[in-house]
């Protein structure tokens, strides 16, 4: 499964990729991110792994690992995230818009193996891209609400 996503955010691109990269503000966008803890490597060196534990529903939890592949921003991040049952790549662009306006952009891929494969049937790619934007949302209103 393939999608792309983006959205403007109305700060400055140096602004945004500043807060976009900084790991002390995911909690602060990511409302269902419980942990964030370096594995291996140095963190924001491709290569390097970070265990991400998400609240999923009123008692689950989904851990997934990332996995940095390249880190050159704003022009891109790569990235993979790994779940049971779940692949997911992801690069993340930053482009300056001008009069201080940022647009993110996302490309998404999704592999799904046992269980997941009959999930992601069910919530098909509309539910994927819908889970994406609103994650976009919530970078873009603590961005735009933390503009130092």
């Amino acid at each position: 499964m393939k999608y792309n996503t983006e959205i403007d955010i109305n700060l400055p691109l140096d602004k945004v990729v500043a807060l976009f990269d900084n790991p002390d503000c995911l909690k602060k966008w990511q409302p269902t991110l419980l942990s964030f803890s370096l594995i291996s490597g140095e963190l924001g060196q491709p290569g390097s792994q970070v265990k991400l534990v998400y609240k999923r529903g009123k008692k689950g939890r989904m851990a997934m690992i990332e996995t940095l592949i390249k880190h050159d921003l704003p022009e891109e991040l790569l990235a993979t995230y790994e779940a049971p049952g779940v692949l997911n790549h992801q690069k993340n662009t930053f482009i300056d818009l001008g009069n201080g306006k940022t647009r993110w952009q996302s490309a998404t891929e999704f592999k799904f193996s046992g269980m997941m494969k009959v999930v992601a049937f069910l919530l098909g790619k509309k539910g994927f891209q819908k889970e994406t934007m609103k994650f976009h949302q919530l970078f873009k209103d603590f961005a735009e609400s933390n503009p130092e």
